[in-house]
């Protein structure tokens, strides 16, 4: 069947697990990549806004060996926001994908804070200052992502800071970097279809995420994004699901469930194979 097809070797770049704070987990890192290993899938980077996963991901991969388990780090008030002394840590530890402010993001903040479960205090913080210059650890991280090869991501920040953040990264040689879900508008500054295309001539990946079709979060139409995917170009883009909530199916279950609503969207099969195996790999490096 072309969707079993197209599930086997396909990478999730963005996937959450237990433990978790404000929305526990449904599955832990290990049951997380069983599963993926079973729908014969090639690779998951584990993503908590919490703490970083290079050292889960270390353990994962010792116990569940014919799928590769990335880590990543959020620079989050959890880790003590944008932390450089962690983020090399990490780094040094094998992760590999760091994220911007998620939850603790000014872009963000005041709609994470309505999330059932949530006490998220303070308005959050920008990664410009006053004058709209990139603060100044923002040059210590890029040099770190540079130094280990790492993907950089945007998470929640918005528009403006992103197009500073990607300015900057791409005159240290910086070429990898994600858009994380760009098509998300839910309580957030949104990127146009036009900014998101942008960003992507200028080598980013613009991620497209299920989590936001089922009805457990937003129920949004499927059409825009489908519509979005032909105007960015499926080779600027991926496919990740944002799953591991303990009210929604798996993250591997979720794969196959995008890319058989795509399908009926109108995305080719060649495209979702851009999307969703092609240019990730080449973003961590299993090309």
């Amino acid at each position: 069947m072309i969707i079993d097809d197209l599930v086997r070797g396909s990478i999730d770049m963005h996937c959450h697990h237990s433990p978790a704070i404000i929305i526990p987990g449904r599955m832990d890192a290990w049951e997380t990549a069983k599963q993926a290993r079973q729908m014969g899938m090639r690779a998951l980077v584990l993503k908590s806004s919490y703490f970083p996963t290079a050292p889960i991901a270390d353990i994962v991969n010792q116990l569940v060996p014919e799928l590769k388990c990335f880590g990543g780090i959020c620079l989050d008030y959890e880790i003590g926001g944008l932390n450089v002394i962690a983020l090399e840590t990490s780094a040094k530890m094998g992760c590999k994908m760091v994220w911007m402010p998620t939850h603790s993001s000014l872009n963000s903040r005041a709609n994470m804070r309505k999330l059932p479960g949530a006490s998220l205090e303070g308005d959050g913080f920008s990664i410009l200052d006053s004058n709209d210059k990139l603060v100044p650890e923002i040059d210590k991280i890029l040099t770190i992502v540079k130094l280990y090869d790492m993907v950089l991501a945007n998470g929640h920040i918005s528009p403006k800071e992103t197009f500073a953040l990607f300015a900057a990264a791409q005159k240290k040689g910086i070429d990898k970097l994600v858009v994380t879900h760009g098509l998300w508008t839910n309580g957030m500054v949104r990127f146009t279809l036009d900014e998101l295309k942008q960003l992507g001539q200028m080598g980013a990946y613009i991620e497209n995420c299920y989590v936001g079709f089922l009805p457990t979060d937003f129920r949004n139409d499927p059409k825009p994004m489908a519509d979005a995917i032909k105007y960015i170009g499926a080779e600027h883009c991926i496919m990740s699901t944002d799953l591991g909530q303990y009210y929604n199916p798996s993250p591997a279950e979720g794969m196959r469930m995008f890319i058989a609503l795509m399908l009926k969207c109108g995305i080719s099969a060649p495209e979702i194979e851009f999307m969703a195996k092609n240019n990730p790999a080449k973003l961590l490096g299993l090309d």
